[in-house]
């Protein structure tokens, strides 16, 4: 009978452990990678019980200035390096990267360079250009 007692009394405090820990946990916006500030693998993470904040990355590059550049976003462990920008270069070309951070879940959001509906319209007139040729040769 002790036994059986000592198991559940485990188990219990283990699911006690098991959802302190998930709710102490952070979750931020995921992007493994971004180009021209469209994020091409947008998810979310769950941060583990040491990381912090969450963190957007973006490298831009001053002398192009029609190309937003590229960005990471994620769970960072601590607040190191954050909301700092710095200017480097890399085969004689300048580029800044710019990383800012928050502590609150899904603070980070997911930016996206034009609207959604510029996006749609481009889609559509594609789709609409394809569909035009293949019935024009069917014709």
């Amino acid at each position: 009978m002790q036994s059986w007692l000592y198991m559940f009394v485990c188990f219990d405090f283990n699911f006690c452990v098991d959802l302190c820990v998930s709710a102490e946990s952070l979750t931020c916006n995921k992007c493994t990678f971004g180009l021209v500030g469209i994020c091409l693998n947008s998810d979310t993470e769950q941060c583990s019980s040491n990381s912090s904040v969450c963190f957007t990355g973006k490298a831009t590059f001053p002398s192009l200035s029609d190309f937003v550049g590229f960005n990471t976003q994620g769970c960072r462990d601590d607040a190191t390096g954050c909301n700092m920008t710095t200017n480097a270069t890399l085969l004689s070309v300048t580029y800044t990267t710019a990383v800012e951070c928050c502590s609150t879940d899904q603070c980070n959001p997911v930016t996206l360079s034009g609207a959604p509906s510029t996006r749609m319209t481009l889609t559509a007139a594609v789709g609409a250009a394809v569909l035009a040729s293949v019935w024009g040769s069917l014709l």
